[in-house]
């Protein structure tokens, strides 16, 4: 079977509400609600993260058209300076090339964006690219991604909860909730007191057999992160995550060698390419990694990140990302479990992470899933969602 090549590269931003891009809730949600974060040591900034503008760069769709009409697509978060990236730097890439050739893709990509790169921005772009070479792939060849990543390891996904009710969680058959860490170190001995407080009510709530965890959101010191987890190991809390900022390999080393006995340290959503996650792998930063397959570098980076890891017997447990993820997790005997994020804003039901934009998302039933078949990543973009394209090349 010859393959097509592609014919145009598109990329589009969505309108406020648009559902993609999960910074940026309308109205009342938990995930902005005094949520600790670096910024909160600044008055102003600590009662939510829409306040230093979490939600400024908005969603990127970006759609590969093969020349035999075939589409192809995925979003992540970059907006309209990732439209720019792709329409006037990246297509040059991308257009012309046979759909099969995503490696070379892949690196012409990240090598000609090293001089203003290599992390960030121009990977979550690169991400969202590769990402839609897989989705257009799985279409040509009528397969889902997870066949072409070599077949399913497992019958099904479990998940943990990420969200402010584990207790919700817990009723709706999740293995686990994680909590969004509320106060930062700026807060002092009050703000401690308080979070201690939090993961004690709901280790009450949900009982003993039921993970607890808590997502800290690069917001605290070494100090403080080791105090906290030597303080919420009486409330069997499984792991602290993303405790420090990302480039603080050093950091994340001692937190490590620190921590109680059991209790697990991990992170990685900010981390980017292989480059970065070989660091933490080195100096012995994490037990489970969590890279963001839409910022990470995209699948083809992610198995990279994920052999290394195995090498080293650390799990990848992916950030979020939702049928990006689950594709590529079914497929690996390193990655046991799933995370889903929780965005009914509450918390407290299972709703699809790109509602509305995305149509076929499937969701955990019970905190489990079967990947489906269906062609590619196996969902449709929503037509009566507005797309808008700044820079049509």
């Amino acid at each position: 079977m010859s393959m097509p090549k592609i014919r145009q590269v598109r990329a589009y931003t969505v309108d406020a509400g648009g559902g993609a891009d999960y910074h940026d809730q309308q109205g009342y949600h938990w995930i902005d609600d005094h949520v600790a974060t670096p910024m909160a040591k600044y008055p102003g900034f600590a009662e939510s993260r829409r306040s230093f503008g979490l939600n400024v760069l908005g969603t990127l769709v970006v759609e590969i058209e093969a020349d035999d009409g075939t589409v192809g697509f995925a979003v992540t978060t970059a907006g309209e300076p990732g439209a720019w990236i792709v329409e006037k730097h990246l297509a040059r890439f991308i257009e012309g090339q046979v759909v099969t050739d995503i490696e070379k893709m892949w690196d012409q990509m990240y090598l000609s964006t090293l001089f203003y790169g290599r992390k960030g921005l121009v990977i979550n772009v690169i991400s969202a690219v590769d990402l839609a070479l897989y989705d257009l792939l799985g279409r040509i060849r009528s397969e889902p991604v997870h066949q072409l990543l070599g077949g399913t390891v497992r019958d099904e996904l479990i998940f943990y909860a990420t969200g402010a009710r584990p207790d919700k969680a817990k009723e709706l058959g999740f293995i686990g909730g994680k909590l969004p860490l509320q106060h930062a170190p700026a807060e002092g001995a009050e703000g401690m007191r308080a979070n201690l407080a939090t993961l004690a009510g709901m280790r009450e709530k949900v009982g003993d057999d039921f993970w607890l965890m808590y997502d800290c959101w690069m917001s605290l010191d070494l100090n403080y992160a080791t105090k906290l987890a030597h303080a919420a190991a009486e409330y069997d809390l499984k792991w602290i995550e993303e405790a420090l900022p990302p480039d603080d390999y050093w950091g994340y080393r001692d937190l490590r060698r620190a921590a109680p006995t059991g209790m697990l340290v991990t992170t990685g959503e900010h981390e980017a390419t292989r480059h970065g996650f070989r660091l933490l792998l080195e100096m012995g930063c994490a037990d489970i990694l969590q890279p963001d397959v839409g910022w990470c570098g995209g699948i083809t980076e992610l198995i990279k990140i994920s052999a290394m890891a195995d090498a080293y017997g650390v799990p990848v447990v992916p950030h979020g990302s939702s049928v990006y993820s689950y594709h590529f997790v079914v497929t690996r005997h390193n990655s046991p479990f799933s995370e889903f994020l929780m965005m009914a804003p509450n918390a407290d039901e299972v709703v699809p992470m790109f509602h509305p934009l995305l149509v076929g998302e499937p969701v955990p039933v019970n905190g489990r899933m079967v990947v489906p078949d269906t062609p590619g990543f196996g969902v449709e973009l929503n037509p009566e969602i507005a797309l808008n394209r700044p820079y049509a090349h």
